[in-house]
């Protein structure tokens, strides 16, 4: 997710948060997911809120960029699971993950992309 794809999803992501009332303490896009830290209020479930977050967000991107729709094949947009885990009192160590993540994961990329030369081959 690049450029204004990025930005939009953000603004909807946002979006439908606030209808919810749903606070969203960190948020970032990765290439080909996303991670979120939210505040959900206790009555409501977390299945409930993922299904209403992944199901609106992917109509409302697909209304904004039509094109993915081609891409795609279909109006889905999202993958089927995500995974969730409670902050408790680890909620600093994990939103500073969330704002961190990409920049390890360009680094450990660049590092993997080195090549290396066969020291046994001959020249």
């Amino acid at each position: 997710m690049y450029g204004k794809l990025r930005r939009d999803i953000g603004a909807i992501l946002r979006k439908l948060c606030d209808m919810k009332d749903v606070e969203t303490i960190e948020a970032h896009a990765m290439p080909d997911h996303i991670h979120m830290l939210v505040k959900i209020p206790p009555k409501m479930s977390v299945s409930y809120f993922m299904g209403y977050l992944k199901g609106k967000s992917s109509l409302m991107i697909h209304d904004r960029h039509a094109n993915l729709k081609y891409n795609h094949g279909n109006r889905t947009f999202w993958t089927k699971g995500y995974y969730v885990s409670t902050v408790g009192l680890n909620e600093k160590t994990i939103a500073k993950y969330i704002r961190e993540q990409e920049a390890e994961d360009r680094l450990r990329d660049n590092m993997s992309k080195r090549e290396y030369v066969d020291s046994f081959k001959d020249k």
